[in-house]
């Protein structure tokens, strides 16, 4: 593949549909070795380079010219959280995902990794003997690949947006600044987000607010939160990520800081109350269960749904239960199609979907599958949902 120059930034060629070229950076010759098989095994995907060190990347970036970086945050010599922007500065389309184990350190590094740039992140297992460990290891990295790879695929639209860096002990005084996220490469199998139908809003009033995302879904329930102030003071907001333990902690914390509004990892039992976001936990499914004349959370340490744990299905079906058709549910960026199962369910018993439409999606997989389920009552771009969210909560039904 030709590769022209600009300074000192790598110029990438209008690429033809083609394997994608995957840099393996990280110090355990074990992880390498396991990441290159899964690789060399996909016929979509070739290993590009396998590096010990970020200053290995950066120094080699020109020679290998990968299309995607799998970059290890502790490394001797150069660091990932070091390396990261070096890599970016050299060649700005490259897809990086952050690996990690799961740390507080590590989470909060894989968040300020967002920021700078980085695509997505994945947990790494503690230790590649767990066999169902190092299956949802293989499963997810490879998908994650395949995925975001594919945004090379056209030209990316606007810069991801940044995340605010979180603190335990920080005030949530100030919402951070928030752009819309990147946009991807359309699926070739699906019709685009503006030529699908749509069926009319509820006439019934959402009582409570329902949100499912996945990969992306960082950026854009950052974006999200900060418009929803209105909803939030008077109705329930429950919000299930894709992600795993720890990583929700820090996300809850930075759900807080955009919002303004009390926001944390759901607890079992507690009840449900206008006022605050509730998150799904990593490694539990949330879900909603009728105690008395109020509704409660319900954490479910069940197998795993769509590969997902905690997965939107569990909470969409099960809030229907508790507020019938009064639910309004929005499915976000993300890969694969959780959600879809749960949003048709809402939509039979009277409630509403909207799904983030694909230029703004980083992947266009959860609200893709919804919207061409025809369950969506509107498939609107990120920086349209909020104050369409907020309109429905006070009375519009168009």
């Amino acid at each position: 593949m030709s590769v022209a120059f600009a300074g000192n930034s790598i110029m990438s060629p209008s690429r033809e549909a083609g394997p994608l070229r995957v840099m393996i950076v990280d110090d355990s010759v074990v992880i390498r070795g396991l990441i290159s098989r899964w690789i060399g095994a996909e016929h979509d995907m070739e290993v590009a380079a396998s590096l010990r060190t970020g200053l290995e990347a950066v120094n080699q970036l020109e020679r290998i010219n990968p299309d995607v970086a799998v970059l290890d945050i502790e490394m001797p010599q150069l660091d990932g959280i070091s390396a990261l922007p070096q890599l970016l500065a050299k060649k700005r389309d490259l897809v990086i995902i952050m690996a990690s184990t799961l740390t507080r350190r590590n989470a909060e590094i894989s968040f300020k990794a967002l920021s700078l740039g980085a695509a997505d992140y994945i947990p790494k297992p503690e230790s590649t003997r767990e066999t169902s460990a190092a299956d949802i290891f293989h499963h997810d990295l490879i998908q994650k690949i395949r995925h975001l790879g594919a945004r090379l695929r056209r030209k990316p639209a606007v810069a991801s947006p940044p995340l605010a860096p979180a603190s335990p002990a920080a005030p949530a005084a100030r919402a951070p600044v928030v752009a819309r996220p990147a946009a991807p490469a359309p699926a070739a199998h699906a019709p685009s987000s503006g030529s699908l139908s749509t069926r009319p809003f509820s006439t019934q009033a959402p009582k409570v607010l329902l949100i499912g995302s996945s990969t992306g879904g960082p950026q854009a329930l950052m974006a999200l939160v900060t418009e929803l102030g209105p909803v939030i003071d008077r109705f329930p907001v429950l919000i299930t990520q894709h992600m795993p333990p720890t990583f929700t902690t820090i996300l809850a914390e930075h759900l807080a800081r955009s919002s303004r509004k009390p926001a944390a990892e759901a607890v079992d039992g507690e009840p449900v109350k206008p006022g605050r976001i509730y998150l799904a936990p990593g490694g539990k499914h949330m879900r909603v269960v009728r105690n008395g004349m109020e509704a409660a959370i319900a954490l479910d340490d069940g197998p795993a749904v769509n590969f997902c744990k905690p997965a939107v299905d569990p909470l969409f079906t099960s809030a229907i239960d508790v507020w019938h058709g009064n639910i309004l549910s929005v499915i976000l960026t993300g890969m694969g199609s959780d959600g879809m199962r749960g949003g048709k369910d809402i939509v039979a018993a009277g409630g509403s979907v909207i799904a983030q439409d694909e230029a703004s999606s980083v992947v266009w997989g959860m609200p893709g599958a919804a919207a061409n389920a025809g369950i969506c009552a509107a498939i609107l771009p990120l920086n349209q949902i909020g104050a369409k969210v907020t309109r429905l909560f006070a009375g519009d039904r168009s």
